[in-house]
C-alpha cells in the first residue's frame, strides 16, 4: 500500500513539474526578450523542466520589465527636475558649438545615448592592475572636493581594503564620498566593510534590484555592471577592472589578469559622471551636488561616452557595436572574455570581413563560466569559417573589453560582447576618437595578439563527439546567457 502511495506521488511530482515546465514555456514565448530566448528557454522548460524551471525562475522575466518601467520613469523624473542635468547640459551645449565636424557614424551615437561628441579631451590608457588602482588611488588622494565609486563587483582583500581606506582617509577631511555597488556583484560584501565606510561618513547605497512593490529577491537580471570613479568632476576612470585581488592577478588558476582601464579628463567626464548621477537617482532618489564644467584639455581628443542599460527606449550596447563594426573599413580589432554575440553583431562582423576589413578577435583560453567559455568556442569556429581571425589569449585570463576601429578610433569599457551586456547589463563605454590614442591602443593588443594562438577549424573539427555536443548544446542557451 505504502509503496503504490509512493508510485503515485512521484508520478504526480513528475506530471507536475512537466505541466509547470509547459506553463513556464508558454510565459517565455509571450515575454522573452528576443525570439531565440524565447525558444531557448521553450525548448528547455519542455524537455529539460526539472533542470529549466529553478534557472527560469532566478533569470527568467517575470519582474524585468516592472523594472525597466520603474527604471525610465525615475529617469524622467531626473531630467525633469535635476539641477545636476541642467548644469550638465550648459556644458554639453558648450562642447557642442566647439565641435566643427562630426565623424562618420558619430552623429547616430550622439543621438543613440543623447551625449554629445565632445572635444578637449585627454585619454590615458591604463594596462593591467597595477597600474589602474595606482592611477585611481592616486586621484582619490588628491581629491579636493568629492569622490564618486561605482563597482559591481568589491572584495573585501587587499586592493578592497585599499580603496575602503582611501575613501574614509578622503572622507574624514571632510571630503564627499559617494560609494554605489551592485548588490549581486557584491553579494559576499561583508556588512563590516560598508559599515567602516558608512561610520566615516561616506554616503553608501546599493544598485537596488528591489524597489517597493517589485519584490523579486531572485531576480538576478538588472545588474549594475558599471565601473566608475569620478574625482572633482574633472578625472573619470571606466573599464574592466573590478575592486577584487584576482582583477590584479593574485587569484589563481586564471592569473595572471589580463585587463584594460582608461582615465579620462575634459568634457566626456561630465557625461561619464551623469551616468553615475542617474544610478544614484535610481537607487536614492536623491541628486549629489557636482562640479559640471570639466577643464578643457590641450590634448585634445574627441570622445564619445555610450552609457547602456535595459531601461533604454533601444538597445544601446548592440546598437553600439554594429555602428562600431558597420564604421570599420581597414580593420576591427576586439577582445573580449565573453564571445556570445546575438546575429545583429555576428552578421555585422561577417559583412566586415566581406568588405575587405581585417576582423580579429581576442578571446580566453581558459573559462571562468564554463557554459559561456563553450558556446563561446562554437562561436569562434563558425566566426573563423567566416574569415574572421579568432585568437586565445595564453598566459592568464583575458577580461579587457577593447575595441580598435580603423587607424584613428578605439573603445575601452565595461561591456562584453554577449547577450547579457547587449540587453540586460548597465554598461558603460567610452568610444575616443584620436590617432594618438588608437596607436596605443594597437601596440597594446599587438603584444596581447603575439601572446595568443590562433583558433582554427580543427578545434572543433577535431573534438571528440561529446566535447561537440557540449559546444553545441551551450549554443542554445546563447541568448539567455
Amino acid at each position: 500500500m505504502h509503496t503504490e502511495i509512493l508510485r503515485a506521488a512521484i508520478i504526480f511530482g513528475i506530471a507536475l513539474i512537466y505541466i509547470t515546465g509547459m506553463v513556464a514555456a508558454a510565459h517565455a514565448a509571450l515575454t522573452a526578450r528576443t525570439p531565440q530566448g524565447a525558444i531557448a528557454w521553450a525548448v528547455s522548460l519542455i524537455f529539460m523542466p526539472y533542470l529549466a524551471l529553478v534557472p527560469y525562475l532566478i533569470f527568467g522575466r517575470t519582474k524585468y520589465e516592472g523594472y525597466v518601467a520603474a527604471r525610465r520613469a525615475r529617469n524622467r523624473q531626473f531630467y525633469a527636475h535635476a539641477r545636476a542635468f541642467q548644469q550638465s547640459k550648459r556644458a554639453r551645449v558648450e562642447a557642442e558649438a566647439q565641435i566643427g565636424h562630426m565623424l562618420a557614424g558619430i552623429q547616430t551615437l550622439a543621438k543613440l545615448t543623447g551625449l554629445p561628441f565632445t572635444r578637449s579631451n585627454e585619454v590615458r590608457l591604463l594596462i593591467n592592475g597595477e597600474a589602474t588602482f595606482a592611477a585611481i588611488l592616486a586621484t582619490i588622494a588628491a581629491a579636493k572636493n568629492y569622490v564618486i565609486v561605482q563597482f559591481f563587483i568589491v572584495h573585501d582583500d587587499g586592493i578592497g581594503r585599499r580603496l575602503k581606506d582611501a575613501l574614509i582617509s578622503k572622507a574624514r577631511t571632510g571630503l564627499k564620498v559617494y560609494f554605489l555597488y551592485d548588490g549581486i556583484g557584491c553579494h559576499d560584501l561583508p556588512g563590516s566593510y560598508l559599515d567602516e565606510l558608512r561610520t566615516a561618513g561616506i554616503k553608501v547605497q546599493e544598485f537596488l534590484t528591489r524597489r517597493r512593490r517589485l519584490v523579486n529577491r531572485y531576480q538576478l537580471n538588472f545588474r549594475n555592471h558599471r565601473k566608475i570613479v569620478v574625482v572633482d568632476g574633472e578625472h573619470a576612470f571606466v573599464g574592466g577592472h573590478n575592486a577584487g585581488d584576482e582583477y590584479l592577478g593574485l587569484k589563481p588558476p586564471l592569473s595572471p589578469w589580463r585587463d584594460t582601464h582608461i582615465e579620462v579628463s575634459g568634457l566626456a567626464v561630465a557625461g561619464i559622471q551623469l551616468t553615475f548621477v542617474e544610478d544614484w537617482f535610481w537607487a536614492t532618489g536623491q541628486v549629489p551636488e557636482l562640479h559640471w564644467q570639466p577643464t578643457l584639455r590641450r590634448r585634445n581628443m574627441h570622445c564619445q561616452v555610450v552609457p547602456s542599460g535595459p531601461a533604454d527606449e533601444r538597445e544601446t550596447c548592440k546598437y553600439f557595436f554594429v555602428q562600431a563594426i558597420n564604421s570599420a573599413h581597414t580593420r576591427l580589432w576586439i577582445t573580449t572574455p565573453y564571445f556570445v554575440p546575438d546575429e545583429a553583431v555576428f552578421t555585422a562582423l561577417k559583412l566586415a570581413v566581406l568588405r575587405g576589413v581585417e576582423v580579429r578577435v581576442l578571446i580566453p583560453s581558459r573559462p571562468d563560466h564554463n557554459i559561456v567559455f563553450n558556446a563561446s568556442s562554437l562561436y569562434a569556429y563558425e566566426a573563423v569559417c567566416a574569415g574572421i581571425k579568432v585568437y586565445r589569449y595564453q598566459p592568464g585570463f583575458i577580461h579587457e573589453k577593447v575595441m580598435l576601429i580603423n587607424e584613428d578610433a578605439a573603445s575601452v569599457g565595461s561591456a562584453n560582447l554577449d547577450n547579457r551586456s547587449l540587453r540586460l547589463n548597465f554598461e558603460i563605454t567610452v568610444l575616443t576618437v584620436d590617432k594618438r590614442f588608437a596607436a596605443s591602443v594597437e601596440s597594446m593588443l599587438k603584444e596581447d595578439f603575439a601572446q595568443s594562438l590562433p583558433v582554427t577549424r580543427e578545434e572543433y573539427e577535431k573534438a571528440s563527439a561529446v566535447r561537440r555536443l557540449i559546444m553545441n548544446v551551450a549554443r542554445l542557451f546563447a541568448p539567455i546567457l
